[in-house]
């Protein structure tokens, strides 16, 4: 059996993964005894064991964990942001082009999408690709998402029963307006600069919605641009134009690890909106999504869709 390693095991996304993984008949998951979880020798040897290794760690030891697994074999998902502008891993959001479902599955080291960048990237980059959204257009984005996000301190400061009041209305964040998910942001989407980003955290768990705002451009072009993008996609899906209902909901893809896109407006301003999980597409399900295309095995297994 394919030997799994999930360096970062008791972090939200570790431990997503490692709850999607649990009825997986084909893998055998590698685990640390608590007390050895962060000592790098034994990291080292259980990475030299693995057939493939999640790095669930912040970027400075994710860079650590790669340093350790020199000379072995072992292909690694990192899901921290410290590789994702690296032009020597794969970038791992497969929908994006069949150039790049061949080089995850071709590659050794894939650099998990941030779950902001997931749902921008997924909106932005068909229509740089197609020619019909201008590479130096300043394009203006917001991203509402669930708390769990934020990893568990974020999860227990809003879980508190004595918790600040403020926590029952969504708040922006990122107002220096550079937030860590912009420089893949522009570099997927080909963008000559990043784009205006404000990200929302919202009283909920789980969830997110990213919305591109396009001022100029007709819904209907986009709508047909984005859709003959996606056509075909398992995990990727573009709702009838105008959405599926008048409103959008940020949790309404909880707990699922697909993606769904809303094109909304009319012939002069047009919305484009990813809704997923930021647990899911958004992290942990996108993993185990490129975990099962570097094992040639149907993209969809073992995930929630």
């Amino acid at each position: 059996m394919t030997k799994i390693f999930i360096d970062g095991s008791a972090g939200t996304t570790g431990l997503r993964i490692r709850e999607r993984l649990a009825s997986r008949t084909d893998l055998e998951l590698i685990v640390l005894p608590e007390e050895l979880r962060k000592d790098a020798s034994a990291r080292k040897d259980a990475l030299f064991s693995a057939d493939i290794a999640f790095l669930c760690l912040p970027d400075a030891a994710a860079v650590e964990a790669v340093a350790l697994a020199e000379g072995s074999d072992v292909k690694i998902i990192d899901t921290s942001t410290a590789h994702r502008t690296n032009d020597a891993w794969a970038y791992g959001f497969p929908e994006l082009s069949e150039a790049h479902r061949k080089a995850i599955a071709g590659s050794r080291r894939v650099a998990n999408p941030g779950c902001h960048a997931s749902g921008f990237i997924a909106g932005c980059y068909p229509l740089v690709a197609s020619g019909i959204l201008p590479a130096d257009f300043p394009v203006t984005a917001y991203s509402l998402t669930g708390y769990s996000g934020g990893g568990k301190s974020l999860i227990a400061e809003y879980e508190d029963p004595h918790r600040d009041p403020r926590h029952d209305s969504h708040r922006i964040y990122g107002t220096t307006l550079t937030h860590k998910h912009l420089p893949e942001m522009r570099k997927l989407c080909g963008l000559t600069n990043a784009p205006v980003f404000s990200p929302i955290l919202g009283d909920f768990y789980e969830g997110m919605a990213t919305s591109i705002l396009l001022p100029g451009f007709d819904a209907a072009k986009v709508h047909d641009v984005i859709s003959a993008h996606y056509e075909g996609q398992k995990l990727v899906t573009v709702a009838p134009l105008g959405g599926d209902e008048p409103l959008i909901y940020a949790g309404t893809l909880a707990g699922k690890d697909s993606m769904r896109l809303i094109v909304t407006g009319h012939a002069t301003q047009t919305m484009v909106t990813a809704l997923f999980d930021n647990l899911g597409k958004g992290a942990s399900g996108a993993a185990i999504q490129n975990m099962n295309i570097l094992l040639g095995v149907d993209e969809t297994t073992g995930l929630d869709i």
